[in-house]
């Protein structure tokens, strides 16, 4: 293959890995833009697989089917790794930054290898604390924020340590924002954690298994904190525009914090 047709080609994924994360990860997109021009493209190539491997179980209409998607690119790691094409636009993106040495390959398999466990976990399968949860949350987010560090070449124990923290909330938040989703879908309700299911009274046994029961709203919801300000975790409002926010007040509010050196 020649450069002219090589470089071509990374600029072809590295397009289609852009609208993907327009499409799916609106807010990181609108983020990603107040990046520098050099690690733009790392960033977006990075976390276009994070939507590819975040996206695996929802849009596969058997459970295996997703599961053998993240196979795939737990596999595919291993061949960006080893130099070996793949004709996939998200997995050549990422081949051209592992080129550069700006992707770590342990952060990369991290990540999908959390989300296989997680496929593979019954509805059943309840985690029993917060920790296992900011556990997948470091694991899913924070390895994609330590990939992005290391592609703008910025080595700090203090970013990789707000990165981590930020990966873990974010990921928290991701979870209770897609509650009533999963919850439609009848299998992963039992994202929420044992021991605060059982404080609020959504925990039920059944022949030895426990269960969320999520039939009434008002039980979700602390009624001291919520109902003063009518807060709904179950509006559709919140899950219009961007996190609640109007799209182009959102941009603004980043371009403004971009601009001042703040976020």
């Amino acid at each position: 293959m020649s450069s002219a047709s090589s470089s071509s080609g990374v600029r072809a994924a590295l397009s289609y890995c852009v609208q993907q994360v327009r499409n799916y990860d609106y807010h990181h997109y609108l983020c990603l833009l107040e990046l520098p021009p050099n690690v733009r493209k790392s960033a977006f190539a990075l976390r276009a697989f994070n939507v590819e491997t975040a996206r695996a179980m929802d849009v596969a209409s058997d459970p295996r089917i997703g599961l053998m998607r993240l196979l795939w690119w737990q596999e595919a790691i291993d061949k960006i790794f080893s130099n070996k094409l793949i004709e996939h636009p998200v997995a050549q993106a990422l081949a051209s930054v592992a080129s550069q040495n700006k992707a770590r390959k342990t952060w990369l398999k991290r990540s999908v290898e959390a989300r296989i466990i997680d496929a593979r976990r019954e509805p059943t399968d309840i985690p029993k604390t917060l920790e296992e949860l900011e556990r997948y949350g470091e694991d899913t987010m924070s390895t994609i924020l330590y990939s992005t560090l290391e592609a703008s070449g910025i080595k700090s124990t203090a970013a990789d340590h707000a990165a981590s923290h930020i990966g873990k909330a974010s990921g928290l938040a991701l979870l209770i924002k897609s509650l009533p989703y999963h919850s439609s879908r009848n299998r992963h309700s039992s994202y929420i954690p044992a021991e605060i299911a059982e404080k609020h009274g959504l925990l039920v046994n059944q022949s030895g298994q426990s269960e969320i029961r999520m039939d009434s709203r008002e039980e979700v919801c602390d009624p001291r904190f919520v109902k003063p300000r009518q807060f709904d975790v179950f509006d559709p409002r919140l899950a219009q525009g961007v996190l609640g926010v109007s799209p182009l007040w959102y941009q603004l509010k980043l371009k403004w914090f971009s601009l001042r050196g703040k976020y």
